[in-house]
C-alpha cells in the first residue's frame, strides 16, 4: 500500500480551515489522497482527516509539523500527522476467552492488518500454546483477588516495557485501574458483549434473554475510568428469536465480538477516529 502522511485536526469551526491547510499542502507540492471533514453545529468544532502522499512532499515528518505550527496556532487545532508505514505498537490483554484474540491474531499473522504485537499479557496461562505459536512473547501475570494492585502494577511495567501505542483488551474480563486508563486515554480499546448502553456490566447475553430482545450486539469502544461508558468506536447487531438458549446468544454474539472488534482496532491504527469529549467522529 502506497505510503502516506495522515493529517488529523480537530478545532474549533470557523471559515478558512481547509482553504488554508490545502494551501498549505499545494504550496509544498502535496497530492492529497483522502480528504474528511466534518462540521459538528452542535459544539461548534470542526474535524478533519486528509492523507497525502509521503513521496509528493519534500518535506520530513519533522519538517512537516515545525512548518505547520503556525496555522495550527492560528485556528487553536489539536492535531497530529502520523506516517502509515510505521505500524502502531499493539499489547493485546486476554483472559481465557480466545475468540477476539484468535481474530486478532490471523489479521497480523495475515497481513490483513498492519500493526506489531510486541507481547500478550493475560492473567490466566490458557493461550499461552496459541500466542507462541506466532512467535509474540506472552506474560501470564495472574490476579489475586485480595491484592489485584500486584496485578495491575505488573501488567502496567509490561506495557511501558513494550513502549505499547494502543492497547486491545481482547475480553481481557479486569476492570483497569484509574491511572491505568488516564495515563493511555483514547489508547485502550474495549470490546464489550452488549450493544451499549443497554447490559452493562457482567453477563449481558443473560440479561438480554430475561429481557426476551430480539437483537444482541457488541460495542468496541475507548476505555475510560467510568465503567462500559467510553466513547464507541464501532457497533453491531444480530438478529435472534424466541427459539434461542443463553448458549445459542453467546455462541452468535462471538462472532460479532471479533468483527466489532477488528473494525474498531483498525479505524484506530488507520487514525480514523477523532473523539470528542465523549462522542467520536469516524472518517
Amino acid at each position: 500500500m502506497e505510503q502516506t502522511y495522515r493529517l488529523i485536526i480537530s478545532c474549533p469551526d470557523r471559515v478558512g480551515i481547509v482553504a488554508s491547510v490545502g494551501q498549505f499542502v499545494s504550496s509544498h507540492g502535496g497530492w492529497i489522497v483522502e480528504a474528511n471533514h466534518y462540521a459538528d453545529s452542535e459544539s461548534g468544532w470542526f474535524f478533519m482527516r486528509h492523507c497525502i502522499k509521503a513521496n509528493s512532499l519534500p518535506l520530513s515528518l519533522e519538517q512537516f509539523k515545525k512548518e505547520f505550527e503556525s496555522i495550527a496556532e492560528e485556528f487553536q487545532m489539536d492535531w497530529a500527522i502520523t506516517d502509515s508505514d510505521t505500524p502502531k505498537q499493539v499489547v493485546l490483554l486476554a483472559s481465557k476467552e480466545s475468540h477476539c484474540l484468535v481474530d486478532l491474531l490471523y489479521r497480523w499473522h495475515s497481513g490483513e492488518m498492519k500493526y506489531d504485537i510486541p507481547c500478550v499479557i493475560s492473567n490466566h496461562d490458557d493461550l499461552r500454546s496459541l500466542v507462541e505459536w506466532h512467535g509474540i512473547p506472552f506474560f501470564h501475570v495472574p490476579v489475586d483477588k485480595n491484592n489485584k494492585a500486584e496485578h495491575f502494577h505488573r501488567v502496567s511495567q509490561l506495557i511501558a516495557e513494550h513502549r505499547a501505542d494502543t492497547i486491545v483488551l481482547a475480553r481481557y474480563m479486569q476492570i483497569l485501574p484509574g491511572d491505568v486508563c488516564e495515563e493511555y486515554e483514547g489508547r485502550i480499546i474495549n470490546i464489550h458483549h452488549s450493544f451499549l448502553p443497554s447490559f452493562a456490566g457482567a453477563k449481558p447475553y443473560h440479561q438480554a434473554a430475561q429481557r426476551g430482545v430480539k437483537l444482541i450486539g457488541a460495542t468496541c469502544h475507548y476505555v475510560t475510568q467510568e465503567l462500559d461508558a467510553g466513547p464507541i468506536i464501532d457497533q453491531d447487531v444480530m438478529r435472534i428469536s424466541h427459539k434461542d438458549s443463553v448458549e445459542d446468544m453467546v455462541r452468535l454474539g462471538k462472532d460479532v465480538e471479533k468483527m466489532v472488534l477488528s473494525r474498531g482496532v483498525r479505524l484506530h491504527l488507520e487514525d480514523r477516529v477523532l473523539r470528542h469529549g465523549n462522542k467520536t467522529i469516524v472518517f
